[in-house]
């Protein structure tokens, strides 16, 4: 039996054309701006979707929020291992924390043996066989709409020049280049997951209990990465949420390999809510290839998309990040939201892109050699914090609400009350919407912000009912209506 799914118990074992012109005319006065003077925090680059990715708790697979309207410094490079080892060799003008010794999972990473593989590719990552005490981990946060996060495997081999969670590398003292090099492989999904679901509440806090806590898959990791092929552990964890009731939960992947388990996404839907979501942040091959190195081509991933869709799965798609200068350029996020549409997408969100201090040292290189046209701006806007300016972002907050409408792509709220399939996207639309669910048969009162917030539509006071009435999205006011039955 493969090591990574064992029957011993889980505590046993340790270049595309530049463009000139991709800011706003007046990117000096927004450049300006002091970090105190981006505050909204109403416009923080949270996912505006099931599946979310963004939090404000500090735990691994649940990233902390960065405190860019606070003028918080970036952090300077942490210490890593391979440091760490080499102050244990020679102690001389080492400091005493960088002489510290290795604990908790940096410890455990460094401990951590090598995965057999049958990949013979110079290119390929190192692959280890991670021990972990859990496999499902509570997020707690307010600012995303799931309480749970399963992240199957720490590193990505995807390599996206973006992404923001290269930081869960520096929690094993590695640091952030090694994210896409070195591959942790979660073992003993399966055990482990039946373990942690004890912790499993089917009635959430957040929606004063009368909906079950959300588990969303890949926050921090794809769960299709080419490591999946071989190690199987998202199929380990689908398998055994297949085999309970009354669930509510969603993945986020790059990756046209998600339809493999559509097998397993029927049976999980048939008895759950489920929500699934692929990201295409462009079209364009030649850009994508160099945003993306690794991850399956545009194509590929909206062919997926059609082919869940056809298979009756709820899904949509996620254009996170948008990137200034690079795939914000008109027309561009139009383009996908067309091809998602017609690919079958029910949904479709987006956010400005979110720089941590340690994806800043790799995606700010990035851009000054491939693009270095636009290093300056980008120098300017995120050198000393995370956050576009917050005018670009209620710019471009403006713009996908407008796509959403002109494509009808808002969370579909069902033909009679709430349908099964998309109950999940109508409960988060609520929560972004501070809305109070109640029983069936009871009045909820909701209260939508004036100011448009990542894409969702500003909407004013009313009430509906939870209940069979019927519900439409409309594009000129209110987003919800109740009719009359």
């Amino acid at each position: 039996m493969s090591p990574v799914h064992s029957n011993s118990t889980p505590d046993s074992r340790r270049r595309p054309d530049q463009q000139t012109a991709l800011f706003p005319a007046d990117s000096t006065q927004v450049t300006e701006q002091g970090p105190k003077a981006r505050t909204g925090s109403d416009l923080a680059p949270i996912m505006t979707g099931p599946g979310g990715s963004i939090s404000g708790c500090p735990t691994p697979d649940c990233p902390p929020a960065y405190s860019a309207e606070h003028g918080a410094p970036r952090r300077e490079e942490s210490r890593t291992r391979d440091a760490a080892a080499r102050c244990g060799a020679d102690s001389v003008g080492c400091s005493t924390e960088t002489r510290a010794p290795l604990v908790g999972i940096a410890r455990l990473a460094a401990n951590s043996p090598a995965a057999e593989t049958q990949r013979s590719s110079p290119e390929r990552p190192e692959y280890f066989l991670l021990p972990v005490k859990s496999i499902l981990n509570r997020c707690d946060s307010k600012r995303v709409p799931f309480e749970w996060t399963i992240n199957p495997y720490r590193g990505c081999e995807f390599a996206c020049k973006y992404c923001y969670a290269r930081y869960t590398h520096e929690y094993m003292e590695l640091d952030g280049s090694e994210f896409e090099k070195k591959i942790f492989v979660k073992q003993d999904a399966a055990p482990l997951l039946v373990q942690d679901m004890r912790k499993y509440s089917f009635a959430s806090k957040s929606s004063g209990g009368v909906y079950p806590e959300h588990i969303a898959i890949g926050t921090a990791t794809d769960p299709y990465q080419p490591a999946e092929r071989e190690y199987r552990v998202t199929r380990a964890c689908l398998e055994e949420l297949a085999k309970r009731e009354g669930l509510s939960v969603s993945l986020i992947t790059k990756s046209n390999q998600i339809v493999r388990d559509i097998d397993l996404f029927k049976k999980i839907a048939e008895r759950s809510e489920l929500s699934l979501n692929i990201t295409i942040t462009t079209l364009r091959p030649r850009l994508a290839r160099l945003l993306e190195p690794r991850a399956p081509r545009p194509d590929l991933r909206l062919a997926a998309v059609k082919q869940l869709r056809d298979a009756g799965l709820a899904v949509g798609v996620s254009a996170c990040p948008l990137i200034p200068g690079m795939t914000d350029r008109e027309g561009e996020l139009e383009g996908v939201a067309a091809a998602a549409k017609h690919a079958g997408a029910q949904w479709f969100f987006s956010n400005v892109l979110f720089l941590m201090p340690s994806s800043a040292k790799q995606f700010l290189p990035f851009v000054h050699e491939k693009f270095p046209k636009l290093a300056k701006q980008y120098e300017a806007w995120y050198a000393k914090n995370g956050y576009a300016p917050d005018e670009y972002r209620k710019r471009m907050s403006q713009r996908i609400l407008k796509i959403r409408q002109e494509y009808g792509l808002f969370p579909d709220l069902g033909r009679s009350g709430l349908a099964k399939q998309s109950s999940r996207n109508f409960r988060w639309f609520c929560r972004a919407a501070r809305l109070r669910l109640l029983p069936a048969g009871r009045r909820a009162e909701w209260n939508f912000p004036r100011t448009a917030r990542n894409g969702c539509p500003t909407v004013h006071q009313g009430t509906m009912m939870r209940d069979s009435s019927r519900f439409s999205s409309c594009a000129s006011g209110n987003w919800l209506r109740r009719n009359s039955t």
